[in-house]
């Protein structure tokens, strides 16, 4: 990463992939800039935490071991639109292919990012999602 980072105090990250290396990177990643990042590795456990936790945002990846990350992200929007909130969404996919990335943006995702994860660009992405526009610079 750059040493240009943003300041996520505050912000509530819901991060979902079935690699617990991506899992473990995005944790670290996100609560170095002090977010509160909780992470799930498949479908059915991230609505149980979505019972009590309310994240800012969602960052998920597609290819989940219960069900896809379309149907979930239904599912999210669903339980969000209950409560009267939406919150933003980022796909994180290994899949490159353009019917994927259509597909997930029909889906409703904000955003679709293809792995590997360039740290950067994803915070980046995050701010933007939520409004963040000042960045602190971390020496």
């Amino acid at each position: 990463m750059s040493n240009q980072s943003m300041s996520c105090q505050g912000l509530r990250l819901l991060v979902v992939d079935d690699d617990a290396d991506t899992r473990i990177l995005l944790t670290f990643l996100f609560e170095l800039e002090g977010a509160e990042v909780i992470a799930a590795a498949s479908a059915d456990e991230t609505l149980k935490i979505m019972s009590s936790f309310k994240p800012d945002i969602l960052i998920s990846d597609i290819c989940l071991p219960d069900e896809d990350g379309y149907s979930l992200l239904l599912k999210v929007r669903n339980l969000e639109a209950k409560r009267g909130r939406k919150i933003p969404a980022i796909a994180l996919t290994a899949s490159t292919f353009e019917d994927d990335h259509k597909r997930a943006l029909l889906a409703g995702y904000d955003i679709y990012q293809c792995k590997p994860i360039d740290l950067d660009e994803l915070t980046s992405m995050v701010a933007s999602l939520v409004g963040i526009k000042e960045y602190v610079c971390h020496i």
